[in-house]
């Protein structure tokens, strides 16, 4: 693994549907700007077959509300918003992540130590 951007896969699918929501959190926006938006992050390229079913079971959570807006100068793209659930959901994600992070954390940190000793 030569930088970040090359993330386990396992690592990624588990932190990619909060992830999103953060996104979607600053406003509506389209599939292709979520996923530059993830890798400027620093999540690496997101691809399309990750992103857009995961923007699907989120649209059928009721999570995120679509609409589809015409394209200035090409085909119209289909947007995508936070809806009061999503942004619960968001708040409620982050939580326990942040928990699990430190539990995870705690964990290594003491198994790496022990390793020492």
């Amino acid at each position: 693994m030569n930088d970040d951007s090359e993330w386990p896969t396992d690592w990624l699918r588990a932190v990619l549907s909060p992830a999103v929501l953060r996104v979607l959190a600053d406003g509506p926006t389209y599939g292709y700007a979520i996923s530059a938006r993830l890798e400027a992050a620093g999540f690496g390229k997101v691809k399309g077959g990750t992103l857009y079913p995961l923007l699907g079971r989120l649209e059928v959570a009721d999570l995120v509300r679509t609409e589809w807006r015409a394209g200035e100068a090409g085909p119209g793209r289909k947007y995508y918003e936070l809806t009061p659930g999503g942004k619960a959901s968001l708040a409620e994600q982050a939580e326990r992540w942040t928990r699990f992070v430190t539990v995870t954390e705690l964990h290594l940190q003491t198994t790496t130590e022990e390793q020492h000793d």
